[in-house]
């Protein structure tokens, strides 16, 4: 019987979180639209509390793949369908939950395949990159 290589398992996990964080960060700005400032401030100070390792988490997102999809910083790739997912707009045990139960393509992912520890490390390191601008930031798109 053939076994599938760990890296694509690997590979398959990332793809997962990074499925998660994009429909959370979707449902998350939705939310955050509908009940203003204060959404932002409660999500901001549930986050805090993470203590995920950041160097960690960038080499995870590296070596099972995760950047494949989803890009080197969770920008997301319109080539690859991967959504943009860094930084998450969802705390870290939403993550987790999604991660272990998702919705739609991404196939579920259990603690056998990466560790609450090993995502904690890898949502740390999506949630220290900057956030996107604004495209009315952006001179060249409002030309």
């Amino acid at each position: 019987m053939n076994r599938i290589p760990e890296r694509w398992v690997r590979a398959a996990a990332c793809f997962a979180v990074l499925a998660l964080l994009a429909l959370a960060v979707a449902s998350s700005l939705s939310a955050q639209e509908k009940s203003g400032a204060k959404a932002g401030a409660s999500a901001k100070a549930e986050d805090a509390g993470s203590t995920g390792n950041i160097e960690n988490g960038k080499k995870l997102f590296m070596s099972d793949g995760c950047f494949e999809c989803h890009g080197t910083v969770g920008q997301g790739s319109t080539s690859t369908g991967g959504a943009r997912i860094g930084p998450p707009a969802i705390s870290l045990e939403e993550m987790i939950q999604y991660v272990r139960h998702p919705s739609g393509q991404m196939p579920p992912y259990t603690a056998k395949v990466i560790s609450d520890e090993n995502l904690g490390d890898i949502y740390a390191y999506l949630k220290s990159q900057p956030k996107a601008q604004p495209s009315k930031n952006i001179p060249l798109l409002n030309q």
